[in-house]
């Protein structure tokens, strides 16, 4: 055959490739026309790209530059140190809900033979208590808004005579909110390894909760990578909620330099570019990361090469093989 094929699809031909090419150019020049009549064009008739709005943000000469991004460069910090703090908690209290729930439904099999009645009743009564409790708390934490849970936290607490920091609250109310979600990641990565492996463990004489420390959750962790890293990305977008309690993040900050310069549509179009660079970094990151553990993985799975196999290529290829040293 002379035109090439794949399994899923035939590969496109030349009058195809053409067409793609034309269409292509098309639906860009397209764009580009559709950008200039309705996005370039009404900005420049109201203003909206003239120095005395853009200069504070990329004109070095201009009075206010300098205070501008010195503000900015505060409340960068900020959203960053809220999201490095949640994004932590978040993981370390989702792994113990994941593996607290996954021990839990184990648990619920075992009828405790051997132990008085009383005491079994006892153990099961517990285990299906704590169940309901953290299938509770997960449902509803991961139900509610975040910013209903910020709010509550900021305002809850205190009533308590319990008090923090601005920053703190910020952190407790994303790490509820994001801990049950994560969890719910892992676990369902947990639940979706193969059967044979726990009972492999079990064989070899590991308890359950060994089974899940060293075998389970470090698969759950890469198979699940990918939708870990999407809902550390929704941390870090989430800091912006810090408004609510007068956190000093990037878009507060934002809004009180559109307060004092008047130019909302100029400080909101850096900020977005400087939310897509960090969130865009975060993602290729967590790609190297992901293709890096792959690689490991596929290394190690890699079967030793038999020594009948080893001294068959050395007497073939001339080379001399010796038991010695």
């Amino acid at each position: 055959m002379t035109q090439q094929s794949s399994v899923l699809y035939d590969v496109p031909g030349p009058r195809q490739r053409r067409i793609t090419l034309v269409g292509s150019v098309a639906a860009t020049i397209g764009l580009l026309v559709g950008a200039y009549f309705l996005v370039y064009r009404p900005l420049d008739e109201k203003g909206q790209l003239s120095m005395e709005l853009w200069g504070p943000l990329i004109d070095p000469g201009n009075e206010n530059f300098g205070l501008v991004w010195e503000r900015l460069g505060i409340g960068f910090k900020n959203t960053l140190t809220a999201a490095v703090l949640a994004i932590l908690t978040s993981l370390v209290v989702g792994t113990l809900l994941a593996v607290l729930r996954i021990q839990l439904k184990g648990l619920a099999q075992r009828r405790y033979t051997g132990l008085s009645a009383p005491l079994a009743y006892l153990l099961r009564g517990l285990n299906l208590t704590l169940s309901v409790v953290t299938r509770f708390c997960v449902e509803v934490f991961r139900g509610l808004p975040v910013v209903i849970t910020i709010f509550f936290v900021a305002r809850g607490f205190p009533e308590f005579g319990v008090t923090f920091d601005t920053l703190w609250y910020l952190v407790i109310g994303l790490t509820i909110y994001n801990s049950v979600v994560i969890a719910e990641i892992l676990r369902s990565g947990m639940e979706g390894l193969p059967g044979g492996q726990a009972e492999a463990a079990a064989a070899i004489g590991l308890s359950p909760l060994q089974t899940t420390r060293m075998i389970m959750l470090p698969q759950a962790f890469r198979i699940m990578l990918p939708a870990l890293i999407s809902q550390l990305v929704v941390v870090l977008k989430d800091t912006s909620l810090g408004f609510i309690i007068s956190y000093e993040e990037t878009l507060n900050i934002g809004k009180q330099i559109i307060g004092v310069l008047d130019n909302p549509i100029q400080v909101y179009t850096v900020l977005a570019v400087l939310f897509i660079v960090v969130n865009y970094s975060l993602s290729k990151l967590a790609q190297a990361v992901q293709n890096r553990l792959s690689r490991g993985r596929r290394t190690a799975n890699t079967p030793p090469v038999p020594p009948a196999a080893l001294a068959s290529q050395a007497g073939s290829g001339g080379v001399a093989v010796s038991g010695g040293t």
